[in-house]
């Protein structure tokens, strides 16, 4: 337990972590990094969500666009069905047809119909046909190969348009539209049929988006007509739109198809009850939202590995300079000078020119404190030499060891204030007006106008200080016991002012009363004109007046030396 206890005893303690944070410190790459994400994200984010706007807005204009072509596409079906039922309307008053002239309405109706497409059938009331322009009259024809029309045709007594159905005179898909006629022996119908594959055109006469395909089928789902891209027969059935409900006309819809997904879109014939079913593959809608999505992509991983390159370089950067930064640290802490270095953030240039000066301030108080220690030691010494001599001194004109402890605690005191104003200015000197204010407040008499204090202020040195200070307190002791401060009417005047190089200082008291008879000399006059007459070269005068006493000093400013705060000779200027 001993040696545990040593040991941690000896141990140097770690310096605490600032802050209390349990995390562990991550480099500026990383946040950088973390920097680019927080940006590059959300953009992406967005500029899906807008992408995704875009494409819905895209898909909105094609379903327009593709309902407005099939709405096209079946009105262009309807126009020819429209023109069909016109031509047998008209067909149907030729004068030959009402006379019962089968041949020549035969002859009138091919020359009628020639170029059209259409072929004219006449039938009687069991569907058996009298007359097919298709073939020549008079050559044997069967009953109709759809029944289902006439029959619906005879019952509405209107225009019918068949499905579409093998006819076996064409030997083809075909479709017919009837029309039913009254009074005409044995013609109960007559109707147009035309090829199923007639109508293709009409399917194409309308450009659809690129990968649409569209069929016209009838009211069974059977193709009457289809796009050629789309390679459907005619006559086959169309596994699309069948039985789906629909909340709007033109809404798509999904389905299967061939085995793959397709998207439909339909019109339906009012005319017919035909529709036009137009279908494209799900993966052709939705290419431009698939290629946007790989265009984001791409641009997003580009944008992504340039605004990494780019935190890369700028950490490498800012990495490099705050190493720098530590180094400077470091001489710092050793007391080594620092300079002020070129960096590429002006916060860490900053933060350099910060630790050149605190490097350089470092190094002048340090020169200062080491010649405050070397001023120290040496004042000490003279201090102890002043302490004898005042103790001396004092004792001779002691009386008893009351006044002898009391006087000589005032004279320390006195040198102890100058000592402070010293080490509290360091360097820089000492302000003579602080050094009179410091010594002179101890033994200021009330009212305070009795003391006039005037004269420009001066820093001096610390020996200047304290040889002054110990003047400034002799003179104001005596002033207390004799003078000035001694007599309720008695006044003071320091004053002092610099001239040819010289401090010229004067104290006047002035008394109410005549001057009394001095006594002999006591330590405060050996202080004046010993000490501030030979420590610092100075000329001291004494007169006496008929109402008080005058002190004059000379003193030359070499020994004071005012410009004391500037470098010495035995140190190098800091730019060099």
């Amino acid at each position: 337990m001993a040696d545990d206890t040593a040991k941690t005893a000896g141990a140097e303690p770690k310096p605490p972590r600032v802050g209390g944070g349990r995390s562990s410190p991550r480099p500026v790459a990383l946040y950088l990094f973390a920097l680019v994400l927080a940006i590059l994200v959300p953009a992406l984010a967005v500029a899906l969500v807008l992408l995704n706007r875009s494409n819905d807005a895209q898909q909105d204009v094609v379903r327009a666009l593709t309902n407005a072509t099939v709405q096209a596409i079946g009105q262009s079906v309807d126009r020819e069905i429209s023109s069909m039922a016109t031509a047998l309307r008209v067909l149907s008053t030729t004068q030959s047809l009402r006379d019962g002239d089968l041949p020549t309405f035969h002859s009138r109706a091919l020359q009628a119909l020639a170029g059209t497409g259409s072929y004219l059938i006449a039938v009687n009331d069991r569907f058996a046909q009298l007359l097919n322009t298709r073939v020549a009259f008079g050559e044997p024809l069967s009953v109709v190969s759809d029944r289902q029309a006439p029959a619906r045709a005879i019952e509405r007594g209107t225009t019918t348009t068949s499905g579409v159905f093998f006819g076996h005179t064409a030997q083809a898909p075909v479709f017919t539209v009837w029309l039913p006629v009254d009074n005409v022996t044995p013609v109960r119908l007559l109707g147009l049929t035309q090829n199923a594959r007639n109508l293709v055109p009409a399917l194409q006469s309308r450009q659809l988006p690129e990968g649409w395909h569209a069929a016209l089928v009838d009211s069974d789902s059977v193709i009457i007509a289809a796009t050629p891209d789309a390679e459907l027969e005619a006559g086959t059935s169309l596994h699309l739109r069948q039985g789906v409900s629909l909340p709007s006309p033109d809404s798509w819809t999904q389905e299967r198809f061939n085995d793959e997904s397709v998207v439909t879109a339909e019109w339906r014939s009012g005319l017919t009850g035909w529709r036009i079913v137009a279908w494209a593959a799900s993966a052709q809608v939705t290419r431009p939202l698939e290629e946007s999505l790989l265009q984001l992509a791409a641009w997003g991983l580009v944008i992504a590995i340039a605004a990494s390159a780019v935190a890369f370089l700028i950490a490498q950067r800012i990495g490099r300079s705050v190493q720098g930064l530590r180094r400077d640290a470091q001489r710092l802490g050793r007391g080594e000078s620092v300079f002020p270095r070129s960096y590429p953030v002006s916060e860490i240039a900053d933060v350099s020119q910060a630790l050149a000066e605190a490097s350089q301030q470092r190094l002048t108080a340090e020169r200062d404190i080491r010649f405050l220690m070397r001023e120290l030691a040496h004042r000490s010494k003279n201090q102890m030499a002043v302490i004898a001599a005042m103790a001396k001194q004092t004792a001779r004109g002691a009386t008893d060891i009351s006044s002898y402890v009391q006087a000589l605690e005032r004279r320390i005191m006195s040198l102890a204030r100058s000592t402070d104003l010293l080490l509290a200015h360091g360097r820089a000197g000492v302000s003579l007006r602080e050094l009179v204010d410091l010594q002179l407040a101890p033994f200021l008499p009330m009212p305070a106008d009795r003391v006039v204090i005037a004269g420009a202020d001066i820093r001096i040195n610390p020996q200047g200080a304290q040889i002054l200070g110990m003047a400034l307190h002799e003179l104001a002791t005596n002033a207390t016991r004799f003078g000035a401060f001694a007599d309720p009417g008695g006044h003071l005047r320091l004053s002092w002012q610099v001239e040819n190089d010289r401090l010229h200082m004067s104290w006047r008291e002035t008394l109410s009363g005549r001057l009394g008879e001095s006594g002999p000399e006591g330590f405060g006059t050996t202080v004046l004109r010993a000490m501030v007459g030979g420590a610092l070269d100075a000329k001291v005068e004494r007169a006496r007046h008929d109402d008080g006493v005058e002190w004059d000093f000379s003193i030359p400013l070499a020994t004071l030396d005012p410009a004391f705060a500037a470098a010495r000779p035995d140190e190098r200027p800091q730019d060099q």
